[in-house]
């Protein structure tokens, strides 16, 4: 499977809602570190930070853009409040090792205190 496969199952899952599922994508290893808090690790970890995502003003990640070089799979999104981010995923024998994401949290928060 290739690392686009992997990225195509996380957006399912995540557009979901489902945590396990997301965190069955990633190693028992992982890092999963978005720029705005603080790296988790293990799957055990990252499924519990997807399960406060979805508990809380989960709206879902709309492909913009999915890249592929070797074990790398990168995604442009845009949720559909027009929240704009990006995502890094190391993809190593069909599983996520690491996750980078960026994206703007005061944008965020802003467009959760609107909502």
């Amino acid at each position: 499977m290739e690392p686009r496969e992997v990225l195509q199952q996380w957006l399912d899952a995540f557009n979901n809602g489902d945590a396990m599922a997301v965190a069955d994508l990633y190693d028992d290893h992982a890092i999963n570190h978005q720029v705005a808090y603080d790296p988790v690790v293990g799957k055990t970890a990252i499924a519990e930070r997807y399960a406060e995502i979805f508990a809380n003003n989960h709206v879902g990640c709309i492909p913009v853009n999915i890249f592929q070089d070797g074990e790398w799979a990168i995604l442009e999104w845009k949720n559909p409040n027009g929240l704009r981010g990006s995502g890094f995923f190391h993809i190593r024998h069909h599983k996520i090792v690491l996750h980078r994401g960026y994206w703007d949290k005061m944008t965020l928060e802003r467009l959760h205190r609107q909502a």
